[in-house]
């Protein structure tokens, strides 16, 4: 069974953050070499010779946000589906043949894209290398293994959503912040569509989509650059390409009106209470803002040392966790989210604690002191990002597949560095509008009520 991680929408900072666009630090420069074979599939390798591992994976141009009406949940049923085997491998032989060989394979699927991943020892790179270019064009699909693995995504959803309130409430989120682009579905789709999906619908899926001049292939550790290339030339190279069907992303009407959503439900032991805003990404809206909302989401929510914490947790003693999170790497729109879990439930003082903390910032601004702090911070956690070749791997891959390029990559620490107290200034002025919010309630179940005397 895979475990692939989902977006499955901006569920409050209490089951994930956000985050920035993934960077690496320039201090100590990477070993990066770029190649594009002649099919059009994009080729990255990073030399990292510390370890003898080596990082393979392959990322597609397709995700969520490609799926059809009434057909949720395709991108991601169809990932599962691409361990069901080829001639050559048969069904469920990749991940034993990884495992055999001493390493580990995986897969996820976002609104974005989708990825799939080996991490085994060096020489066995040319292994890994030609499985899975033979299932990027030979995947073979049994009626039997459908109706079986739609049973692995169904009961996936029951425990991973039906059965978190968060994440249900999660969901209901996005509906309500989104007024039309697909990001308000859920990646791993609507159980009624998931029941509904098909042999046909996976292959028409996958022969529309899945083609190396729609992939990116990276590739980071104990390897010789060239020698890669030509591992890639002689597996993926052997593939055509073909057409592919462009992304059509959606769009967000304006949107003119503040709403509010409580959700009540019995398994819920803590009230939550959150209030979002749609924002602009890098690649969506007024992206000169989107550099410096990674800064004030760090001086507004990140950790104890943030102003909400600080003010609602340590002096006002209203809540016993405070923060906030934002995204900025979306190909689609973000939000900037508060997030607060009030203490003893009592969550009528929260909004307007929360509004005087927000309005301080927009009337005066950030400190000095704060704002090299937020950029120390950020930097620090980009320098820890390359420790791992994986998450090099990740890093460049989902920057890749969006668009971006590597020197976009290694320009994000300058680029957080450029930021100045205007810029921030000037990017929560455009994203703290009452109309463009949502405010949530997420508490347990009511109180039974007395039975009239």
């Amino acid at each position: 069974m895979r475990h692939p991680r989902h977006f499955l929408g901006f569920l409050v900072a209490l089951v994930m953050a956000l985050a920035g666009p993934a960077a690496v630090s320039a201090a100590e420069p990477l070993d990066i070499h770029e190649f594009k074979l002649a099919n059009g599939l994009q080729l990255l390798v990073i030399e990292d010779h510390r370890a003898p591992i080596v990082t393979h994976m392959a990322w597609y141009k397709v995700g969520a946000t490609d799926e059809f009406a009434g057909k949720t949940g395709l991108a991601h049923f169809l990932e599962h589906l691409m361990f069901k085997g080829t001639e050559k491998v048969p069904s469920g032989e990749l991940s034993k043949i990884v495992a055999r060989n001493g390493g580990q394979d995986n897969a996820f699927t976002s609104s974005d894209y989708t990825a799939y991943f080996q991490q085994v020892a060096a020489d066995k790179l040319a292994l890994v290398m030609e499985m899975e270019a033979d299932r990027m064009a030979n995947l073979r699909i049994a009626e039997d293994q459908v109706d079986q693995e739609r049973q692995v995504v169904i009961e996936e959803r029951r425990t991973r959503v039906e059965n978190s309130p968060p994440a249900l409430f999660g969901e209901q989120l996005d509906a309500v912040q989104l007024l039309a682009h697909p990001y308000r579905i859920p990646v791993i789709g609507w159980m009624h569509d998931i029941e509904s999906l098909t042999r046909a619908d996976a292959l028409g899926f996958y022969k529309l989509h899945y083609a190396p001049n729609n992939a990116v292939v990276v590739v980071v550790g104990d390897v010789e650059a060239e020698a890669v290339k030509a591992l890639a030339n002689k597996t993926y190279g052997a593939l055509p390409a073909k057409p592919v069907p462009p992304r059509m992303q959606g769009k967000e009407p304006p949107q003119l009106s503040a709403r509010s959503l409580t959700m009540r439900d019995p398994r819920v032991s803590q009230a939550s209470w959150l209030k979002t805003w749609i924002a602009p990404s890098i690649h969506f809206g007024e992206s000169k803002h989107a550099i410096p909302l990674e800064v004030l989401n760090d001086i507004i929510g990140g950790g104890t040392t943030s102003r909400l914490y600080q003010t609602l947790v340590v002096e006002k003693k209203l809540a016993v966790d405070a923060g906030s999170s934002y995204g900025s790497d979306g190909l689609g729109p973000s939000r900037f989210g508060v997030s607060v879990t009030p203490q003893n439930d009592d969550y009528a003082p929260i909004p307007a604690a929360v509004e005087a903390v927000l309005a301080q910032i927009l009337r005066d601004g950030v400190t000095d002191e704060e704002l090299a702090r937020a950029k120390k911070s950020l930097k620090a956690a980009a320098i820890y990002a390359r420790d791992s070749g994986q998450g090099l791997a990740n890093i460049f891959g989902a920057a890749l597949v969006r668009g971006e390029t590597v020197a976009d990559v290694l320009a994000w620490p300058d680029q957080i560095e450029a930021v100045t107290k205007d810029d921030i200034m000037a990017a929560a002025r455009a994203v703290f509008v009452e109309e463009h919010s949502v405010t949530g309630l997420l508490l347990p179940a009511a109180p039974a009520q007395e039975p009239a005397p």
